[in-house]
């Protein structure tokens, strides 16, 4: 069997990003505003750190204002909550996003929660969830978002696909089914407690492995042919995927890095302008 074909997020992300860095300068000639992304960041994880210095280089190259926010470690919920709060009554302030993890002791949901609905350009509240699942005008959460963008860039259509999802969270693993259901894929959710996984996989056209455990999927559980979409990255640019035995047997697979990762960026950055262009009356 031959290998399978890289879907390669750099290129179609490239595009977006260029498309998003026209709608954002002609927004600014309109309005004399340009859109503006404020970053919240509590405490001092590297990669959390790292992530947030990339978007805001991102947010440099497509013209799009950013405001960084840094709050200290031992921050609390409510003083986190207020700072949200402030952001999202700031109408300089276009688009929140509040990068996570952010420790134990804070209440994420209510942490989201406090992001205004026409601000939450990640997608991670109630209500982008709620217009999300139900195909109502708002932000997706910007992972899923980027995947079905991949999805598409690559001809793959989910429409009548058996689609596993590998994975719960809010923020992706559900979404990420919401979207493909969407799409009239016959979605399976699974997670951590799910018994006979790889059983589950095999039947699987689609996979998206979004588990956040180090090449937990294999070759071998894999349908021969399969979209794969790793949308996990943990320490050593490692995938929720084993990608050498994956390579394989799989039709289509994203690499990690360059697969999923630049395609979210650029969906936070198109969410971001969007919602400038909207809270500026264009």
């Amino acid at each position: 069997m031959s290998q399978a074909r890289l879907m390669d997020g750099t290129a179609p992300a490239r595009r977006v990003v260029e498309e998003t860095a026209k709608k954002a300068a002609d927004i600014t000639a309109r309005t004399g505003t340009a859109p503006c992304l404020a970053t919240v960041l509590v405490g001092e994880d590297p990669a959390s750190v790292t992530y947030v210095r990339m978007k805001q280089n991102r947010c440099r190259k497509a013209g799009i204002g950013s405001r960084h926010v840094a709050l200290p470690a031992a921050t609390t919920t409510e003083e986190l909550v207020g700072t949200l709060r402030a952001l999202s009554a700031d109408p300089a302030v276009h688009g929140i996003l509040l990068q996570h993890p952010m420790g134990d002791h804070i209440d994420e949901r209510a942490a989201f929660e406090a992001i205004a609905p026409e601000k939450d350009v990640d997608g991670v509240t109630f209500a982008s969830f709620a217009t999300m699942s139900f195909g109502l005008p708002g932000f997706v959460s910007c992972t899923p978002g980027g995947i079905m963008r991949l999805l598409d860039e690559y001809d793959v259509d989910p429409a009548g696909k058996r689609a596993v999802v590998v994975g719960r969270s809010a923020i992706l693993g559900k979404p990420a089914g919401m979207l493909l259901l969407a799409r009239d894929a016959t979605v399976t959710y699974c997670h951590s407690r799910t018994s006979e996984l790889s059983t589950v996989v095999r039947e699987a056209d689609i996979v998206v492995a979004a588990v956040g455990r180090p090449r937990l999927i294999k070759g071998a559980d894999l349908k021969p042919g399969a979209v794969v979409i790793d949308a996990g990255y943990n320490p050593g640019n490692v995938g929720d995927v084993d990608f050498d035995s994956a390579l394989e047997r799989a039709g289509l697979i994203t690499p990690v890095p360059g697969g999923v990762g630049p395609m979210t960026i650029a969906t936070l950055l198109e969410q971001t302008v969007d919602a400038a262009a909207r809270q500026l009356g264009l």
